[in-house]
């Protein structure tokens, strides 16, 4: 059998007369990583030294040298860079820039889960660094923490593309075979099919969730039952590992490890909108930045912080958001204290007594059929996630009446909720930190209708809304979704002469 290197033979070898191999970094099945000294530029450097057993496999020796060729073509701060290649004494290698720091895996385990904050940074630092090798067509196909090096000043960096391969060639990889690490592998990698940008989408979501709750989604007694896990079952609720989180930032999750790829982020920049919206939220209710990452906030540079139509959120919506909990606050110790103020109607920030009882609802959902069919869709749960201090908003519009901006003979955008199980609620209540709006309100016992019209006859309305709206309904016959539309939209509090609706809050009672 040839003979393998080690640490002990190799330490002190000059490779090519240039690279000084001092110390040992990692090993795994095709490679070493090593310590080393680049002795013209006097510099510490990484090399990849391929095992001599492997080498003498043409597949996997053209998948090194792919490795090489395909990394050297990306520069990007959130990708380790190649410096050189080359091959001595039948040892080929790879040089990468050194990195004085620690894997992404490696914090994790010291640490456990990770501050949001700080989770939500090192997942926006990997998609920045994937939107370079996707733009190329090049998929990495092995998303793990353990490919993921923290430098000193905290940045994130993607590495180790050993197993990448580009969309419009023939890949090295057979079919039916499986690679990539089964914690963190994508449903059609399992089971063989091909791969694209949204299986690496499918596995960062996996390791968002990993930063986020300290574990992977699941274990079983082999790598094969963790791969048909994801397969078949959806992964565990974040938020019951991390309650605290927003409902922005499980969304993110959820969107990215869908198991339909056709259901997950179509690319990785509308993640990158999502991540930097979730990291927005979480930031407005930690009242400041928290966490290790360098770019806690240089995640969202200030020519991003105005998002996306798919995740706006102003910060000027930021800070008013971080003022509504400081008075929620207040009002809690003022009551605790025993002066409470007297407060006008509709002031008040509990839900008027109900004589019913409520409905449980188990999912929000942004519509907008006559649109782009997005509107802000990551933040569609905040209206039932229980908290005050997150909204959903509409996108920002030029005409109150959403004029020249929706295709339908009755402009408008909406939001339902659905029902755990067929009701016939008697009234909704809706705060909003807008009022003025205008709204309709319709049921439906299935669909949801994909259109506004397939909604049949209003159970409800709205008009000039305050900023706590109890509607009474009328339905005929239970129903499962439940719908506002919105026909009139209220001045924006976060920009002169647009107009916009935000909702925090969606309740019914029976």
């Amino acid at each position: 059998m040839p003979d393998r290197p080690t640490s002990s033979k190799m330490i002190g070898t000059v490779l090519s007369g240039r690279y000084r191999l001092e110390a040992k970094l990692g090993s795994g099945g095709m490679s070493t990583v090593y310590l080393a000294r680049d002795t013209t530029l006097d510099r510490p450097v990484a090399v990849k030294v391929m095992h001599r057993e492997m080498s003498e496999q043409a597949d996997q020796l053209e998948r090194f040298r792919q490795e090489a060729r395909a990394v050297a073509k990306i520069s990007h701060p959130n990708v380790v860079a190649v410096i050189d290649a080359g091959e001595d004494g039948g040892y080929p290698y790879i040089v990468f820039e050194y990195v004085e720091g620690e894997t992404l895996k490696a914090r994790i385990n010291r640490v456990g889960a990770l501050d949001v904050q700080e989770a939500l940074a090192y997942a926006i630092e990997i998609a920045r660094g994937l939107t370079v090798a996707h733009a190329r067509r090049m998929v990495h196909r092995d998303i793990k923490p353990q490919n993921v090096l923290i430098d000193g000043e905290g940045r994130a960096k993607l590495t180790d593309f050993g197993i990448s391969r580009q969309l419009e060639k023939d890949g090295l990889t057979a079919t039916g075979r499986v690679l990539g690490t089964t914690d963190y592998v994508a449903p059609e990698q399992a089971m063989g099919r091909g791969a694209d940008q949204r299986s690496d989408i499918y596995s960062l979501g996996v390791v968002l969730f990993e930063m986020l709750t300290g574990h992977v989604p699941f274990q079983a007694d082999s790598q094969v039952g963790v791969a048909m896990k994801h397969v078949n079952e959806e992964l565990p609720d974040v938020q019951g590992d991390r309650p605290e989180i927003s409902a922005a930032t499980a969304l993110v999750v959820e969107r990215a490890t869908a198991k339909d790829p056709t259901q997950r982020y179509a690319e990785i920049g509308e993640m990158i909108d999502d991540l930097s919206t979730a990291l927005e939220v979480e930031a407005a209710r930690a009242g400041s930045t928290t966490g290790e990452a360098t770019t806690v906030l240089e995640a969202v540079p200030p020519a991003k912080r105005k998002l996306s139509s798919r995740a706006r959120w102003s910060w000027a919506a930021i800070a008013a958001v971080v003022l509504i909990a400081a008075a929620v606050l207040l009002a809690t110790q003022l009551i605790g204290s025993g002066n409470t103020p007297i407060v006008g109607k509709n002031e008040n920030k509990e839900p008027k007594p109900s004589t019913g009882s409520p409905v449980a609802l188990e999912a929000a959902t942004a519509y907008d059929p006559e649109g782009d069919e997005h509107e802000n869709d990551a933040l569609a749960r905040n209206v039932i996630d229980g908290s005050e201090e997150t909204a959903w908003s509409t996108e920002h519009y030029d005409s109150e009446t959403f004029e020249g901006t929706k295709t339908g003979p009755d402009p408008g955008v909406g939001i339902y909720v659905t029902a755990k199980a067929d009701a016939t609620p008697e009234k909704m209540i809706i705060r909003s930190p807008t009022p003025g709006w205008d709204a309709q309100i319709f049921a439906a016992a299935a669909g949801p209708p994909g259109e506004i019209e397939e909604w049949g006859e209003q159970v409800g309305e709205v008009t000039g809304a305050a900023k706590e709206e109890e509607v009474q309904l009328h339905l005929g016959q239970a129903a499962k979704y439940f719908l506002i539309w919105f026909t009139k939209a209220s001045p924006a509090s976060d920009q002169e002469g647009r107009y916009q609706v935000e909702i925090s809050d969606i309740k019914l009672f029976e």
